[in-house]
């Protein structure tokens, strides 16, 4: 009855569902440890913005790498802008997806040693070679709080870090690379300022990162495994399928076949 699960065509489907029910589960679960990873990454973003504000010279220094851990801590620093410095860093987006730049301005702190301060989101100029319209920083001694970011790579943001820019036009905020323009120490990291709020529209503060979304993952990692059930319950319907056909196509062939029966004799 089912001998024809030995032909070549019935062979290859059995092994391809076999081969795609391991991957289906792999992919599932990498589906799952995604939705886990969200998840941790929210809680991390939620403990950490929720904390005291420290002094940045508390969590990082010149040529220090920001752990993941100390992403987006609260902190806090005293000093001076350095405005004669200051950069753009192209091709960021603000909140409603508008095409711009963002501020990077180096703050000298009150105790000696420089932090970049990312002070927030501005229109790109209609010419790209030129220096967009930046509102000037505060002047004199100020406090800044904000969030603690790591430096920016490629490898990280994946955005490419073009060579040849405009004067004072950059594509990462990066500490080390900063601090060879600069010519003096910067802290590892820079700060994504917060407060004080500007005095217009501009620099338009960069909005508090999600921590309540988990996305779609784990509705895709359920989505996998139950395409895993279905592979051995569509295996058996059309088992099922072929079986009832091969009978049909068996019991019609009979009928044809059968002697017909005898003509009456003439009268």
């Amino acid at each position: 009855m089912y001998r024809f699960l030995l032909t070549r065509q019935w062979v290859i489907l059995t092994l391809l569902g076999l081969a795609l029910i391991p991957t289906m589960i792999e992919l599932g679960f990498w589906q799952f440890h995604k939705h886990e990873h969200r998840v941790e990454q929210n809680a991390l973003i939620s403990r950490n913005l929720d904390a005291r504000p420290v002094p940045v010279t508390d969590l990082t220094s010149a040529g220090h790498t920001v752990p993941r851990t100390d992403y987006w801590r609260s902190v806090t620093a005293t000093g001076t802008f350095d405005t004669e410095h200051e950069v753009v860093v192209r091709r960021r987006t603000s909140d409603d997806d508008r095409i711009g730049v963002h501020v990077l301005t180096p703050l000298d702190l009150k105790d000696g040693g420089t932090v970049l301060v990312n002070r927030g989101w501005v229109p790109a100029a209609p010419n790209q070679t030129a220096f967009p319209d930046v509102p000037p920083a505060p002047r004199g001694e100020v406090t800044v709080t904000g969030r603690l970011k790591a430096d920016e790579t490629t490898g990280s943001s994946g955005i490419k870090d073009l060579a040849g820019l405009p004067d004072r036009q950059v594509m990462l905020i990066n500490s080390e690379q900063q601090s060879q323009l600069l010519s003096r120490q910067v802290l590892g990291g820079y700060i994504e300022q917060t407060g004080p709020t500007p005095p217009g529209e501009l620099p338009e503060r960069i909005a508090r990162p999600d921590d309540s979304s988990i996305g779609p993952h784990m509705a895709y990692a359920v989505q996998w495994w139950l395409f895993v059930a279905a592979v051995p319950v569509g295996w058996i319907v059309l088992v099922r399928r072929e079986r009832r056909d091969r009978e049909q196509a068996a019991a019609g062939k009979a009928t044809a076949d059968a002697p017909g029966q005898p003509e009456p004799a003439s009268a």
